[in-house]
């Protein structure tokens, strides 16, 4: 075995840190937030189920946990599943608020809180696909 493979076999993901359930308990934590949020609510189905199984799994696996979101639902392809909503700053910035507020109770250690945290900051400004007019974009 060469030296890369073995660097990359002992790489730790953050799910090999916190596990399955770490993931589970953000997403509930994420989603009492979007179930009262008067901007974010109506863009979701009213049994919230299904949406908390698929960003669960999608996160464990984006993570470095199974790949069961995929077998299950191909690749994420994030942009294009949620084009049919109209998504601009304002929802993005109530996405991130609800997930940075749901990360930060999930005690993570501070570095790998800040890794998180960038990433769904990244993740909130590239779903925007409307403009301030309502243009999509």
């Amino acid at each position: 075995m060469n030296q890369s493979s073995n660097e990359e076999n002992n790489k730790q993901t953050l799910h090999s840190v916190v596990g399955d359930q770490w993931f589970v308990d953000l997403v509930e934590r994420f989603y009492d937030g979007v179930a009262s949020d008067p901007i974010l609510r109506p863009m979701y189905p009213e049994d919230l189920t299904d949406s908390k199984k698929w960003l669960t799994l999608f996160l464990q696996q984006y993570w470095g946990g199974g790949r069961d979101y995929e077998g299950l639902r191909g690749h994420p392809q994030l942009r294009m599943r949620h084009m049919p909503f109209a998504i601009g700053a304002a929802e993005s910035e109530a996405w991130l608020s609800h997930m940075t507020k749901a990360v930060m109770a999930g005690g993570l250690p501070v570095e790998l809180e800040e890794s998180v945290l960038a990433y769904f900051a990244s993740a909130a400004e590239h779903m925007i696909n409307k403009n301030e007019t309502g243009l999509i974009l």
